[in-house]
């Protein structure tokens, strides 16, 4: 039983330099060598990557990509073999999960890409929301909503919002975060009567 175990080990060491490895010598192999790193490679994917929920998935991804590349060579040395591959996939569902801004395309023809007309759900939803901030403003008392206004929708600094109004940027401070915060009452469940407020 031992020459037999030996054998394996033998023939697996010889297939380190490039020929074929077959199924049975690449499951040992990985038992053997890989396997044990799954403790610090979940440590390392925990700590990479945001979504908790994916890290398991990835882990097998790595798995995946390891065993098929040992089937053609085995890695020596494993674990820094493994951690780089870990590695290069979050690299690799990072730059997936990217997206483009638009400001970055200087011609959208170019592209190739249909521009979609939102549809009439889409429409309705944006024009209620439209609706419910016009309405929530409406209810801000009229020196914060013009604070509010000027710096949020105008981009004016508070130094200038000051001028504008006549008053200390003090006050602009504190009428912006008056205002903003009755905004989020009123978005998130807070007092409905803004004018109440003290």
């Amino acid at each position: 039983m031992t020459d037999k175990a030996d054998t394996h080990a033998e023939n697996a060491g010889s297939r380190r330099s490039g020929a074929e490895m077959t199924a049975s010598d690449v499951d040992l192999w990985f038992v053997k060598e890989v396997l044990p790193l799954e403790a610090t490679l979940l440590q390392y994917l925990h700590h990479h990557w945001r979504n908790q929920s994916e890290v398991a998935d990835l882990c097998q991804d790595v798995y995946v990509r390891v065993y098929e590349s040992a089937r053609k060579q085995l890695p020596d040395p494993v674990k820094p073999f493994v951690f780089a591959i870990a590695r290069n996939l979050l690299i690799d569902r990072l730059r997936h999960e990217q997206v483009i801004p638009i400001e970055a395309v200087s011609d959208v023809d170019a592209l190739s890409i249909a521009m979609d007309e939102p549809g009439p759900d889409r429409t309705v939803m944006a024009r209620d929301a439209l609706r419910r901030v016009l309405d929530a403003l409406d209810r801000l008392p009229p020196r914060s909503r013009e604070v509010v206004v000027s710096r949020q929708l105008d981009g004016l600094s508070r130094r200038e919002i000051a001028e504008r109004m006549g008053i200390s940027e003090e006050t602009v401070k504190w009428h912006l975060a008056s205002g903003m915060n009755a905004l989020a009452d009123f978005f998130y469940g807070g007092p409905s009567d803004f004018r109440r407020r003290p």
